[in-house]
């Protein structure tokens, strides 16, 4: 289990002082790769681990780091375990005999207080499942080919070579390269309607920080809401990009593109939105509702 070995890691590096990657990977059984990633976990949970380059280089801790219970505070002895639970869960580990020995160590127990599910209401894991699918093929450099729904409610076959989970305004996407298409793009999670992990491996590569920019232009559109839609407006806006008036309205000023789905987007507001700028946008939101309207009608 990935926890078990972190600890593993910082025991050997208290005792040895110092060691190459290669060394861990050889003692530990896994990737150069793997310990480099043990190494950025173990950063981001607050172990002052680092990793030097040259000749003398290696990973270290700092020298004044002292795993030993006589020395720590209750506070910090809960943020150790605190910070390994963070690991276990956004890693989908379902036991943790790590955290249970360190509780036993320090004599505290350890606050269930983070718990993590991909899924949507009423999806029954399946989100879950798609979500471990898709980290593992990024994790061993497996071609995964994927059934999606574009913006435009297209539905294609892709086979994309997946280089990274992203979280993003509520949302998770990957980021890979599609066969295809011949270039990098960003998928949807919630529009990956199926998926294939297959035995085709690939040669790693960093997405294109540029293709972050989409390629189609924003426009900068202003919305007025009634202020008991403030519920929603702070689900999905900015609070820098919401103003309040002086009746209790809020003004939302957002770049978004023009395109398909803002229209949709929009006429889920119902009567609760106003559309201020661009004026145009009201006549083609009209129109649409027109032609629900006409549709349902009878």
């Amino acid at each position: 289990m990935q926890e078990s070995r972190l600890f593993k890691i910082v025991y050997h590096l208290l005792n040895k002082g110092q060691a190459t990657a290669p060394e861990l990977a050889e003692k530990f059984e896994v990737s150069v790769r793997t310990i480099y990633r043990d190494v950025d976990a173990l950063s981001g949970a607050g172990i002052p681990i680092f990793a030097e380059a040259g000749r003398n280089g290696g990973i270290h801790l700092m020298n004044d780091f002292v795993l030993d219970r006589s020395v720590l505070s209750e506070e910090e002895k809960q943020e150790i375990l605190t910070a390994l639970q963070s690991i276990n869960f956004t890693q989908n580990i379902s036991s943790s005999e790590t955290l249970q020995k360190l509780s036993a160590i320090f004599h505290l127990s350890s606050e269930n207080w983070l718990e993590v599910d991909f899924s949507r209401w009423g999806n029954k894991g399946t989100d879950n499942e798609k979500f471990e699918l898709l980290k593992s093929a990024v994790i061993h450099r497996k071609c995964v080919k994927i059934i999606y729904v574009n913006s435009y409610g297209t539905i294609r076959e892709r086979i994309v070579q997946p280089l990274k989970m992203l979280y993003r305004s509520m949302s998770w996407y990957l980021k890979a390269y599609c066969t295809e298409k011949q270039d990098y793009r960003i998928f949807k999670l919630t529009r990956i309607i199926d998926l294939e992990v297959l035995t085709d491996g690939f040669c790693k590569s960093s997405f294109p920080e540029l293709d972050e920019t989409p390629s189609q232009a924003y426009n900068t559109i202003i919305l007025r809401f009634p202020k008991y839609m403030s519920y929603r407006v702070y689900d999905e806006f900015d609070i820098t990009r919401v103003s309040k008036k002086e009746n209790g309205d809020l003004l939302v000023s957002a770049e978004m593109p023009e395109d398909e789905w803002l229209i949709g987007y929009l006429l889920s507001f119902g009567t609760q939105v106003d559309i201020i700028e661009p004026a145009y946008l009201r006549d083609i939101v009209a129109e649409q509702a027109k032609k629900i309207y006409e549709k349902y009608k009878s």
